[in-house]
């Protein structure tokens, strides 16, 4: 397939090559279309239910992930994000794509603990063993499969002491496990410490299941990329994007920024696939504020290649939670074909770092405008009523005057009709 050309086509001849190559079923199709979601569905899903709202899902393509070609499906409002995912995995297609590695999906159940004696660290410590066997229960069938609590720490935080559980959650996300597994430890560690518990709950700050990812953009390539828009030189565009990484190294405010690029295609695959984008989102800015630094990291090989790094939290899952109640996540996960947790999160991380580089990418040249507006063109001409062949003619129109307006839009629609 010519991605190029995929975007290109209308929409029922997309959905008909997904569903080949993925063998999605005619129902399952049907629910693409239709963003299904049944109001019985909704209503178990969250509270005080009235209907539910859709986002337009994309497919990021061009991404190879060690060694694995994937379509990447993408549910996000935001115009440019799915172009600009799918140019940085083609940009670096011709070295190998992503190269990616996950850890296990060891997850940290927090307990704390006041009015503790003068021994109990040493005391939990020494009932590791009868923790653990409080922890997993025999007819879990996450413990079944190999989950459940392997070690745990402990720490002091001001006054109390703070247990952390370390639990494998295996392909799940975690969270209900984790919650039900210290709310059962919690009376045994009051006994163990002879304190009082105060909280039990899990943290969204999963140092413990990191990944990472890293790619090398052939500077050849990356000149060549900008061939048609202007004239810009491979050694100035890798010192530019190097220059532009430095920059939220330094200063807070555009860290801030460059982080949002990141994680705008990792939210749009967890949102896609069910998962909870909030937590992953705030394990990835604790966990950023935790090392005083970014996330991700640019520098010129010895080549004068570019050569780009991430490494993350996160705690995604393929089982339970939203992944199996809303069918769209499940057929989204189809489309993605990965067999595992990590396997998801070596995806999302190479697709984080993949926008982070189309953000810098073009922030060092062009500027972010320019590509944007020609997509927000689009959206101005629907919002002035225009349809069918009339969007993309007035969306040209409005790009070749660099005046995208919806008062504009109106003005030219009526002109050629």
């Amino acid at each position: 397939m010519d991605w190029k050309k995929f975007r290109d086509l209308p929409i029922e001849e997309r959905l008909r090559y997904v569903q080949e190559k993925c063998g999605l079923s005619d129902e399952e199709v049907r629910m693409l279309r239709g963003g299904f979601l049944d109001e019985d569905t909704a209503n178990h899903m969250i509270e005080n239910v009235i209907g539910s709202i859709k986002l337009p899902i994309g497919i990021a393509t061009n991404f190879v992930v060690n060694g694995k070609e994937y379509l990447i499906p993408m549910a996000i409002e935001e115009s440019s994000v799915v172009a600009a995912a799918s140019n940085a995995a083609k940009l670096c297609r011709g070295s190998g794509g992503f190269a990616a590695e996950a850890d296990d999906s060891i997850m940290i159940g927090q307990i704390f603990i006041r009015d503790f004696d003068s021994r109990a660290t040493d005391r939990i410590i020494a009932e590791k063993d009868r923790i653990r066997r409080e922890a997993n229960p025999a007819d879990s069938t996450l413990v079944a499969s190999g989950g459940g609590m392997e070690d745990l720490e402990v720490r002091e935080v001001g006054d109390r002491l703070c247990v952390h559980l370390l639990i494998d959650v295996k392909d799940a996300m975690g969270a209900n496990f984790v919650n039900s597994t210290v709310e059962r430890v919690a009376p045994l560690l009051e006994e163990i410490t002879g304190g009082k518990v105060v909280l039990k709950i899990l943290s969204n700050l999963a140092v413990y299941r990191k990944v990472r990812a890293k790619a090398v953009w052939d500077k050849g390539f990356l000149e060549e990329s900008f061939k048609e828009s202007g004239d810009y030189k491979a050694e100035d565009i890798v010192n530019g994007i190097i220059e532009l990484w430095n920059i939220a190294k330094e200063d807070p405010y555009r860290r801030a920024t460059h982080n949002k690029g990141m994680m705008n295609g990792i939210d749009a695959l967890m949102i896609a696939t069910g998962n909870d984008w909030r937590a992953i989102e705030s394990g990835v800015h604790a966990y950023s504020m935790l090392t005083g630094g970014l996330l991700t990291r640019f520098s010129a090989t010895a080549e004068g290649n570019l050569e780009g790094f991430i490494e993350i939290p996160l705690a995604a899952g393929i089982v339970g939670g939203a992944t199996k109640i809303n069918p769209v996540a499940q057929v989204c996960l189809k489309i993605l074909g990965v067999k595992s947790a990590k396997e998801l999160a070596c995806v999302a991380a190479s697709v984080g770092l993949a926008n982070n580089f189309a953000a810098l990418r073009v922030l060092s040249t062009e500027g972010v405008q320019r590509g944007h507006m020609k997509l927000h063109a689009t959206n101005i001409a629907h919002m002035a009523g225009a349809n069918g062949r009339n969007i993309e003619r007035v969306a040209q129109i409005m790009i070749q005057e660099k005046k995208i307006s919806v008062a504009r839009a109106k003005e030219i629609l009526e002109e050629i009709i």
